[in-house]
């Protein structure tokens, strides 16, 4: 996800905007650049790659304008180049933009065909080359905007600046976010709160469908009908959280180490501590025991942390569950029973497929809850219940604390609806939020591993190829390790459900993959015990994640086995996510990968 930054200040923006770029590296990003005001002229620095090139640019060739844009670029249309990045502009307008605009093609034969040259291979040019046709007939830059925006068609976030208009900036939001922030006789454009953190914590997030002209004096939002509406105006604890690495060398290794704060947190907003009970903290518009199917749609690893919800619904509650990966949900035209649950998961609340699934099943008449780590975004604004993740800024692509919050949550709700619907007793709840409470010491007891997983890990950087294998809760947990795994060291890998080895995977075992076997000692791990022994019978490498009555059952000699605490079953997914995550994380560590921004990859994807 792209990242946009705009500000009408009283003094010169260049390094503010670039500053500003800097909290938004997280997000994932091919090129930077900026756009100021020198004199009423538009002037652009650009450069491919990372920020400390667009600021070797701007030490050879300074930028003095007070007023000006800047852009994280994640390539969707044309290669990364400089060519390519933003800002986009003509001598009369400059523009910023986050998304897809998905009928480019046809706008940019049609203003081809008028004379227009293109020098990009990008979607975001058309949207420059459009306000800036409308501006040549002669319409005042708010009017050129204004004709604009419904010609285009898909997902965005667009910021303008225009020549000549030093007092002047107009934002616009469709189906990507965008916030406005208030300062004193400044203002300013952001893709979110964090963007914006440096300069102001009052904030007004624009609805789907808004644009804003902004001024220093303020700002006048309209709606997609151009009616001037008002949006609600927050303080926003972004300014507070300090985003930085502390002793770690990596963000992800530092969100690693913060899971048992983070989900501490995420328990006391969910679980009476005193009495060991569920004590959701929001009411719910439905009643658990009425509902007839939950469905569960997501996108990535938050998508798993459902899958691992799924288990604990069935088998808790006795609520059957669908889970499907939001990019298929809504094409599929799922039947859905009005008054049934649907529930969406997203760390950003931005995620475009999920946004879209939310979408459809609001049409479908269900019961929207989604499980955010931002209260203010997107998704969480358009559902009935919003349930927040407590996992703080997650700064590394790689999603950790997000995930072992979101299965928190997800935890704490599977208890109260088997509650609500007579499966558990009062006793059989009280354990369950009980072995909950212990998670953050469990996890603190985990972290210690970390020096076997370290070295253990200069083994898997040698291979091509890694198998991840568990059952019930831990196949998920398996798809989660592989998915790590591939995302930040590049290392091939698959998860599979342990039972389905001999259906096809049996195929790829030989002496050099490594066979990664997620079991802890519960009721089915005898099972898996057996699929152990048909890796063994081939040579594979067997790495076994098991806890001490595991390993003392275990009859099969593995080239490593990591231990865990004891710990009820219900939580070993909330727990076992740890020496995964510390897996992936020191194997790309070994390989020198760039652990928290991984090539190809984006934190929030807010298209489709």
């Amino acid at each position: 996800m792209c990242g946009i930054i705009g500000i009408l200040g009283q003094g010169p923006v260049a390094d503010h905007l670039v500053d500003s770029l800097k909290r938004l590296e997280y997000r994932g990003y091919d090129s930077a650049g900026v756009a100021t005001l020198e004199g009423g002229r538009l002037e652009r620095r650009r450069a491919e790659g990372k920020l400390k090139n667009l600021e070797a640019r701007l030490q050879r060739e300074p930028l003095q304008g007070h007023s000006g844009i800047g852009h994280t670029r994640w390539a969707t249309h044309g290669r990364p180049s400089e060519t390519n990045s933003h800002p986009h502009a003509t001598e009369r307008v400059a523009v910023v933009h986050n998304g897809i605009i998905e009928n480019f093609r046809e706008l940019r034969e049609e203003l081809e065909k008028t004379g227009v040259t293109f020098s990009t291979e990008t979607d975001t040019e058309t949207v420059v080359h459009l306000v800036d046709s409308y501006l040549v007939k002669g319409l005042k830059p708010v009017d050129a905007v204004k004709a604009a925006l419904p010609r285009l068609r898909g997902a965005f976030a667009l910021g303008f600046v225009f020549a000549g208009e030093d007092d002047l900036m107009i934002g616009a939001r469709k189906g990507a976010p965008l916030a406005i922030g208030f300062g004193d006789k400044e203002m300013y454009l952001g893709s979110d709160a964090i963007a914006l953190s440096p300069f102001t914590d009052t904030i007004s997030y624009l609805d789907d469908g808004d644009w804003v002209v902004m001024t220093r004096a303020g700002a006048i939002v309209r709606d997609e009908q151009g009616t001037i509406v008002q949006r609600t105006m927050l303080k926003s604890s972004a300014s507070s959280l300090l985003v930085d690495k502390a002793n770690y060398r990596h963000f992800m290794a530092k969100e690693i180490h913060e899971q048992p704060e983070v989900v501490g947190h995420t328990l006391a907003h969910y679980l009476d501590m005193a009495t060991e009970t569920i004590a959701l903290p929001a009411a719910l518009p439905f009643d658990f025991a009425q509902l007839e199917r939950i469905s569960i749609s997501a996108c990535g690893t938050a998508c798993i942390a459902g899958q691992v919800a799924k288990y604990w619904f069935e088998r808790l509650a006795r609520l059957p569950v669908d889970i499907d990966i939001a990019s298929e949900y809504r094409y599929r035209e799922a039947p859905l029973k009005k008054g049934d649950l649907a529930i969406f998961i997203s760390q950003s609340g931005e995620t475009a497929d999920t946004l879209a699934a939310l979408r459809y099943a609001k049409e479908q008449g269900q019961h929207v809850l989604s499980i955010v780590n931002v209260p203010t975004s997107t998704i969480a604004r358009e559902s009935h219940v919003v349930l927040p993740t407590l996992a703080g800024p997650e700064i590394g692509v790689a999603s950790t604390k997000a995930f072992t919050c979101q299965l928190t949550v997800l935890a704490t709700l599977a208890i109260a609806a088997g509650k609500a619907r007579g499966v558990l007793s009062d006793a059989d709840a009280m354990n369950l939020a009980h072995a909950l409470v212990e998670v953050p010491r469990l996890m603190a007891a985990t972290l210690a591993l970390e020096p076997q997983i370290e070295k253990l890990a200069r083994d898997i950087s040698k291979s091509k190829d890694v198998l991840y294998l568990g059952r019930g809760t831990s196949y998920p947990l398996a798809m989660e390790g592989a998915l790590k795994l591939k995302e930040i060291s590049y290392i091939h890998a698959e998860g599979y459900a342990a039972g389905e080895l001999k259906h096809g995977p049996i195929a790829l075992i030989d002496e050099t993959m490594p066979v990664v076997v997620i079991a802890p000692f519960d009721r089915i791990f005898e099972k898996t015990v057996s699929n152990m022994q048909e890796v063994a019978a081939r040579g594979g490498r067997i790495i076994l994640m098991t806890d001490a009555k595991g390993a003392a059952h275990a009859t099969v000699d593995s080239v490593e086995t990591i231990i865990l605490p004891d710990m009820p079953a219900t939580v070993t997914p909330l727990v076992y996510a740890l020496p995964v995550q510390m897996l992936a994380y020191h194997t790309a560590v070994v390989m020198g990968t760039d652990v928290d921004q991984p090539r190809n990859l984006a934190k929030s994807v807010t298209v489709e």
